[in-house]
């Protein structure tokens, strides 16, 4: 069996969008999986991002800003986590830096624009 090491150096790097890039910890494993994201503004630019599987959870790790998920919106800092279900629209604003893990591993043709 692999050892459940990553890298630094193995991780993948992708451009959501030129204000938001995450790096994927790609641990092989169907049932769960780790990101990191930087973000310098709004994500999605606009209207809202849907996961349609994956639960999501999010933590602040960095930097401040705001969030909305189904139109309710509020503040985010270092230290908060948040929890994303599957069908929930959702946008971040601010300049933050965040991990989060998705249950079943994330995949981007479930992860949908929306309005």
């Amino acid at each position: 069996m692999r050892v459940g090491l990553i890298k630094k150096s193995e991780r993948k790097r992708y451009l959501n969008s030129p204000k938001c890039t995450t790096y994927e910890y790609d641990h092989k494993d169907k049932d769960l999986n780790l990101s990191l994201s930087i973000l310098n503004g709004r994500y999605p630019d606009e209207g809202r991002v849907m996961n349609t599987v994956c639960t999501e959870i999010v933590y602040i790790v960095g930097g401040k800003g705001r969030m909305e998920i189904d139109g309710r919106g509020f503040s985010v800092a270092p230290g908060d986590s948040i929890l994303i279900k599957p069908g929930q629209k959702y946008f971040y604003d601010g300049k933050l830096e965040t991990v989060a893990t998705c249950h079943p591993t994330w995949y981007a043709k479930q992860h949908v624009l929306c309005d």
